[in-house]
């Protein structure tokens, strides 16, 4: 598959490909376009090619053939150049933990030919944004694991890069500290920064990228815009909170709703058809909503779909595959697979 080159394009991948001396084929000639300002997120399970796509780009990673192009700026002609458009945050913590977060961000910047009195200025106002000031000079061995991903980030942001990769950037860390880097990175994204991120919360993709390319077994099976590709969602099933219990289903939802319990309804709602006739149906039976919310991400379920299909279309003879039912196990949601791994094993939580 060859990408033409975007002329606005931040970062082009043209058919790349990358073996490893051990035979292992990591990518399989992937072409791809992110343009100027996109909000793009980069998914696959692991191992199916992601990290060696981010590394190939930031010269982490030799590749075996292929283009890649920075902000117009062919990596192979003018490596230094198209590097210093571009902050990596990595999915390992991999700055010396027995250095001060003061430390590390100036000297990042200084890697980078930043003048001190800018660097200073520069780590002034990403450790104070990033909640990191009062912190600036302790070990960072010290910091837990929320402080040392964002200090990851500000570090990045030292050079004032024009595209940050973002590499699993919220993996382990607690549900407050995640909400905040979700908006600092919507933050950065209106003032005119590139984001690539890849992820294994598929509601965090969904709820902050414009676009997607879904990796799988080291090639591109998709590339897309998310409305496009929500829209291709056959059903959505929605939650409803009750005002009141009920006991019985009212006539005619029988097929497409369920009780959970007394004050809590599912509904299953096709493509084309429209939530308010069901309200209508309801509200004729004197059954009202406190709140309503879709029981799973969107997107997972049209990833998990889009992974099945693949899984499918591969024979067991030509290409190793480690099956659906890992695929499946993989991407469930993390509350429930811990519940019903526990069950399995007996133990109780």
């Amino acid at each position: 598959m060859t990408t033409t080159i975007e002329k606005d394009a931040a970062l082009s991948v043209v058919n790349l490909s990358k073996t490893y001396r051990n035979g292992r084929v990591a990518l399989k000639s992937i072409s791809f376009n992110v343009r100027q300002g996109d909000f793009y997120a980069l998914l696959g399970r692991n191992g199916a090619g992601k990290s060696t796509t981010i590394g190939i780009t930031c010269s982490l990673v030799n590749k075996s053939s292929g283009k890649v192009y920075v902000f117009g700026v062919d990596t192979d002609e003018d490596f230094g150049l198209a590097k210093s458009y571009i902050g990596l945050v990595p999915q390992e913590i991999n700055f010396n933990q027995f250095e001060s977060p003061w430390n590390i961000v100036i000297n990042q910047a200084g890697y980078y030919g930043v003048r001190r009195s800018e660097a200073v200025e520069q780590a002034e106002k990403y450790l104070s944004f990033l909640g990191l000031w009062d912190h600036r000079n302790a070990m960072s061995r010290s910091l837990s694991g929320g402080m040392k991903r964002r200090l990851m980030i500000a570090r990045a942001l030292m050079h004032d890069p024009k595209l940050l990769i973002l590499d699993e950037p919220t993996a382990g860390i607690d549900f407050e500290t995640r909400l905040f880097l979700w908006e600092f990175m919507q933050v950065l994204n209106k003032q005119g920064i590139t984001i690539i991120l890849t992820t294994h919360y598929l509601h965090e993709a969904e709820q902050l990228c414009r676009n997607i390319g879904v990796i799988e077994l080291g090639e591109l099976i998709l590339d897309t815009d998310m409305k496009t590709l929500l829209r291709q969602l056959n059903q959505e099933t929605y939650v409803l909170d009750l005002v009141k219990p009920i006991h019985t289903l009212p006539h005619g939802l029988n097929e497409t709703a369920r009780l959970n319990d007394e004050t809590t309804l599912e509904i299953d709602v096709s493509r084309g058809n429209s939530i308010n006739s069901i309200f209508e149906q309801l509200t004729k039976s004197g059954i009202h909503a406190s709140g309503i919310r879709n029981k799973s991400n969107r997107l997972e379920s049209l990833f998990i779909e889009l992974l099945k299909i693949e899984a499918k279309s591969y024979s067991d003879g030509d290409r190793k595959w480690i099956g659906w039912n890992s695929v499946q196990s993989h991407y469930t949601p993390w509350p429930e697979r811990k519940l019903r791994d526990s069950c399995e094993s007996g133990v109780r939580h």
